[in-house]
């Protein structure tokens, strides 16, 4: 499938979607709305509240606060990642001590942490931060962790033969199989930051995205929800888009899989 095929596609799910929220939230059905706009809205009202926003200037502070946070989140979360993870997996027997602990944390729900974050770091960003932290580093640690176990036995023992040492296999050998790895759980990272950041906003906050929409919400505005809720939803996907190229910059050596032949 050609990549103008592609996005002709998607942008045809993104018409029929919206084109069946619009007719089910104006015209009725044996005359009844399906879909009360009171509660749902419209796309017509979801799209001047958001066009309102940006005219006025009102969105671009919540959308850096949100962004700062998320971004902190993101990069935190997935250094700290990388360097535990490559260190469990390198040390198998630092990681059978603390294997019960990882899993003990990472079974903790996060929502459950956020008013804690919020008492130890005030309702500032850190408290956000802290909380898309906790969110983004399990993804990226179980994955990098992954990556590393998951290298071939014999490609090392190749390489060992070849003599290299810890450095060279850890740059040729052990990097490479953890990159793959490591770039699938970030584009799921992404989505995780902002939603720790959206939901550390939305439980206490002066600005940002989540407090926008918890603003909207606590004054029945249905419409300033969805427009939240699809400012967020582009802000996440220009954000995994970076990543994308990121990545293609990155791994320009892993073969596509539309490249493979039989």
């Amino acid at each position: 499938m050609s990549r103008v095929t592609l996005l002709a596609l998607q942008v045809l799910v993104a018409v029929v979607f919206v084109a069946l929220w619009y007719a089910l939230t104006t015209w009725p059905v044996f005359g009844i709305v399906l879909l009360p706009p009171f509660f749902f809205s419209n796309p017509v009202d979801v799209v001047q509240q958001i066009v309102k926003w940006f005219a006025t200037g009102v969105i671009w502070k919540h959308l850096w606060v949100t962004l700062l946070e998320s971004s902190l989140a993101f990069v935190i979360g997935s250094i700290g990642g990388v360097l535990v993870g490559f260190w469990f997996a390198r040390q198998p027997r630092t990681a059978a001590v603390f294997d019960p602990y990882v899993k003990m944390a990472n079974a903790l729900p996060r929502v459950v942490l956020a008013p804690i974050f919020t008492l130890w770091l005030g309702l500032g960003i850190w408290s956000k931060v802290a909380l898309g932290v906790t969110l983004v580093f399990f993804i990226v640690f179980f994955n990098v962790y992954q990556g590393i176990k998951e290298v071939s036995p014999t490609v090392l023992a190749n390489a060992r033969m070849l003599g290299m040492n810890e450095r060279q296999l850890m740059r040729h050998v052990y990097w490479p199989s953890a990159l793959s790895w490591m770039f699938s759980s970030l584009h799921t990272s992404v989505g995780f930051a902002v939603v720790g950041a959206v939901v550390g906003e939305y439980l206490g906050a002066a600005a940002g995205l989540g407090y926008l929409i918890q603003q909207a919400e606590g004054v029945f505005d249905v419409a300033g929800v969805f427009a939240g809720m699809f400012v967020l939803a582009a802000f996440v996907i220009v954000i995994d888009t970076l990543v994308t190229v990121v990545e293609k910059r990155l791994l320009v050596w892993r073969p596509n899989v539309g490249d493979a032949k039989p």
